[in-house]
């Protein structure tokens, strides 16, 4: 979708100051998003707006400002921190005489990028295809009339609407195929729904340490790198917790503020996994400066796609970036842990997750003895298999009496295999 320079690009980032909260964007976050899609800075030129121009979404002298700059510096490419319309940017193009990117397309082309898996590149392009689909004019304003002469009079459209016309295709195509894969996805969901095993979900902003924590937690090798977006296709692991079992732990797409709702759409599949989730471990930058803002726009992109009524577990990553930084658990009114404070990269504040993941998760558990006879072996050795089995004491009868502990799910579990195997209740056995 993008072509690139070899010798790699240089910018102009051109940033516009809004009195209004909900169109401002952070300055610093568009240099972290350049630096990650490996664009070189030239200059960065800013100006302060109250509402945009239809035109440039600048004023006619900062667009001039800003084609002295590409003049200037030699620059091949200017990219907004704003969302531009398609008329913005053809007439921001023609007037600088290069390519213009807004805050979407730069984020799209990072994802495209990092796109590793069959999934995530068919997603990616779904985004790009939907995003390009508004701004084919750009590339075709030679070739707005209809074809005519020998050997091109065809099917009486313009080069614009056979374009539009094969992107339609492409887009059908590639939803046909996700759909495949989102069942694929739910299919696996089901399974671990039927067998009972809780998923947790790491959510938050880009860059706030997710991987970094997934990795230390399931002693897994997933790519983590301080920039944005460094996670692009969903990872699932299998860990242990004492007291709950299995646990299938997932690590997600970072967020970002202004999400593109093209991004939003096209991984709809992927973020199936944090809406099923039976708990969000939400991580935190607690370093950044704008932790309460990255936390709100996770939030709302959580509302976006229908998770914010998953229960959350906060995680104020990177203490070991504060001074006065000390990893700790916070218990809410009724006693349940509902933030841990711990540094990813150190490993400090780990087994305080381990140890509020059991409680957030733990089910209701069974202390039972069972008085098994000696014609019941089988059935001991699939308690110890199942690590339940406290105490053991032999009886005078040869029967054995087994202090057992399990989740009320596994008791449930078994009481069901028990009745079909040997036609008998569990329960009798209870003393």
């Amino acid at each position: 979708m993008f072509d690139r320079f070899e010798s790699g690009e240089q910018a102009i980032l051109v940033h516009v100051d809004f009195p209004v909260e909900t169109d401002r964007e952070d300055l610093s976050e568009l240099k972290l998003l350049v630096s990650s899609a490996r664009v070189e800075t030239l200059a960065v030129i800013t100006a302060a707006r109250s509402t945009p121009s239809s035109r440039y979404f600048v004023g006619s002298g900062k667009a001039e400002e800003i084609a002295e700059a590409v003049k200037l510096y030699n620059a091949n490419i200017v990219i907004f921190n704003h969302s531009l319309s398609p008329t913005q940017e053809r007439n921001l193009e023609k007037l600088c005489q290069c390519r213009v990117l807004d805050r979407t397309g730069l984020i799209l082309d990072i994802f495209a990028q990092r796109a590793r898996t069959h999934e995530g590149k068919l997603q990616v392009e779904l985004a790009q295809l939907r995003h390009i689909s508004t701004r084919l004019v750009r590339g075709w304003t030679h070739l707005e009339r209809q074809k005519g002469g020998i050997g091109l009079r065809g099917p009486g459209e313009t080069q614009l609407e056979t374009d539009r016309r094969l992107i339609r295709g492409r887009i059908k195509n590639i939803l046909g195929r996700l759909e495949k894969v989102q069942k694929q996805r739910q299919q696996g969901r089901r399974a671990r729904q039927r067998a009972e095993i809780p998923t947790v979900s790491l959510v938050g902003y880009t860059n706030a340490g997710k991987s970094t924590l997934f990795n230390r937690v399931t002693e897994s090798k997933v790519y983590a790198a301080d920039q944005l977006f460094a996670t692009l296709d969903p990872t699932l692991r299998k860990i242990e917790l004492e007291d709950v079992g299995a646990v299938i732990l997932a690590d997600t797409v970072g967020f970002i503020r202004h999400l593109p709702h093209e991004l939003v759409a096209a991984f709809k599949a992927t973020l199936q996994e944090t809406q099923d989730a039976d708990l969000l471990l939400h991580v935190i930058d607690i370093s950044d400066e704008r932790q309460q803002e990255n936390i709100e726009q996770v939030t709302e992109v959580l509302e976006e796609i229908g998770a914010d009524e998953v229960p959350q577990l906060l995680i104020c990553n990177k203490i070991d970036q504060l001074a006065d930084g000390s990893a700790r658990i916070d218990y809410d009114d009724n006693g349940r842990p509902f933030r841990v404070w711990l540094s990813a990269q150190t490993g400090e504040g780990i087994e305080l997750l381990e140890q509020a993941l059991v409680q957030r998760l733990r089910p209701e558990m069974m202390n039972l003895t069972l008085r098994l006879p000696p014609s019941m072996g089988k059935l001991r050795g699939r308690l110890y298999a199942m690590n339940s089995v406290t105490e053991e004491e032999a009886c005078d009868d040869g029967a054995m009496a087994l202090k057992i502990r399990m989740s009320a799910v596994d008791w449930r579990r078994l009481c069901k295999q028990v009745a079909e195997e040997y036609g008998d209740s569990l329960q009798g056995f209870v003393e």
